[in-house]
């Protein structure tokens, strides 16, 4: 172990090394700006930030990762102190914020969250790069099933906007606090509340610097509200238009870890997919799930629970397909269902599961509900399926829709759940 250590930081040392003379020597020195008269932040550190991210996931192995993450850690420490003005305060705010994206891929929340917590302290750092600290830390909470604490993170988010001298952040004021307001609808929208959801999506198309998670929020809360035509709309112009690489360099246009913009690609192609189904497209849904799921296995590995998110979601596009079509797909349900289980880490049934805080606990819940009613219409194992639609109601926490709900939407006067990907909630 203490070989490896040694090697593992002799291999840091020198692509630290190599990080510092690419980012110094690849192009010539330039400040980057936010829209100010002041440079924003150091253009050597956000190419040390972007060395790093790809050097990390260009093998996705615990070691890259680390490698990344040291890579990272030396960077910080060549910034100037956090008491220091904007320009030092930027520096210091986007590595971490690169930072917690790489612990959050690695889904160590914990560290991710306090990585985050640190870089709204840092308040003489430009507002784009606070707001997307929260962006992330709602985000983050909200998978984490923390709602009460995502609603006061946007609470203060938009508090603090409104505070702050918004001048000194150019002609991007207005996209901030668009942007601020649509995190706090995507609260509304899991929470339930969908009134006052509405009210926070006002002017999310109207602003000029175009976000993708924004935007996508808005249209989520279109397809809860069964306005599907504008929906899809919306998630057509994310799949066709949201940037596919992080921008370190630009203060007001971060974004990270849920809220970055290959997870609001994907998040965006997952979603059309079931809106085609809600429409009954069922040949169209299942070309789009099929490449949702492909491009989620190619981002977070074929075991990776938001792997399991998506073929929760396949799994009920077969189903309200079998039962429109009045056809049985009981098979392919069976082994969705089983495959999205195992990548959820489901705990066993007898796990006091309404006791119990899961992650993911509604796609859980969802899926073994799922699982339980092909179960249940076979009378050899329909003992098994009432022990696990039982532990599934009970480990439902949607406050917009029961669990029967969800698995019963052949109604066209029913309500309409929509998967957030992004979140792993149930809206």
């Amino acid at each position: 172990m203490i070989h490896a250590a040694v090697k593992l930081s002799k291999s840091v040392i020198s692509l630290s090394r190599t990080s510092l003379v690419a980012a110094t020597s690849s192009q010539p020195l330039r400040f980057l700006h936010d829209g100010t008269n002041s440079p924003s932040s150091n253009p050597v550190a956000v190419q040390m930030i972007n060395y790093a991210l790809s050097h990390a996931r260009s093998q996705k192995s615990d070691e890259s990762y680390a490698q990344g993450m040291l890579i990272l850690e030396q960077c910080l420490s060549t910034q100037s102190s956090e008491s220091e003005g904007q320009f030092a305060q930027n520096s210091i705010g986007t590595v971490l914020l690169a930072m917690s994206n790489l612990l959050y891929e690695r889904r160590s929340f914990e560290e991710a969250i306090e990585k985050l917590h640190r870089v709204q302290g840092l308040t003489r750092s430009s507002l784009g790069v606070r707001v997307a600290a929260t962006e992330a830390l709602v985000g983050l909470y909200l998978q984490l099933g923390q709602d009460d604490t995502s609603s006061v993170l946007a609470d203060k988010c938009l508090d603090f906007l409104h505070k702050d001298d918004l001048r000194s952040n150019g002609g991007s004021k207005e996209s901030l606090i668009v942007r601020a307001k649509a995190v706090k609808g995507l609260v509304e929208l899991v929470t339930g509340n969908l009134e006052s959801a509405e009210s926070f999506f006002h002017g999310v198309q109207d602003i000029e610097a175009w976000n993708g998670t924004a935007v996508l929020s808005y249209g989520e809360f279109l397809h809860a509200t069964q306005q599907f035509s504008l929906a899809k709309e919306l998630y057509q112009n994310i799949i066709e238009g949201v940037p596919k690489n992080e921008d370190f360099s630009d203060m007001n246009t971060l974004a990270i870890c849920n809220m970055a913009s290959d997870e609001v690609f994907l998040a965006a192609t997952f979603a059309l997919g079931q809106l085609e189904s809600h429409m009954g497209n069922f040949c169209a849904a299942e070309e789009i799930l099929t490449k949702a799921l492909t491009k989620t296995e190619e981002y977070f590995g074929s075991s990776h629970p938001k792997v399991g998110v998506v073929l929760t979601c396949i799994a009920l596009m077969y189903r309200n397909k079998a039962r429109q079509e009045r056809s049985s797909s009981l098979l392919i349900q069976e082994g969705l269902y089983r495959r999205a289980i195992e990548f959820l880490k489901a705990p066993p049934l007898e796990s006091k599961g309404a006791e119990t805080k899961l992650d993911r606990g509604d796609i859980l819940a969802l899926a073994r509900g799922g699982y339980a009613e092909v179960l249940c219409v076979q009378q050899n194992r329909k003992t098994e399926g009432e022990k696990m639609k039982t532990w599934a109601e009970a480990v439902w926490s949607n406050r917009r829709m029961s669990l029967t709900d969800v698995l019963d939407i052949s109604e066209p006067s029913s309500k309409v759940p929509v998967i957030d990907v992004r979140i792993s909630r149930v809206l």
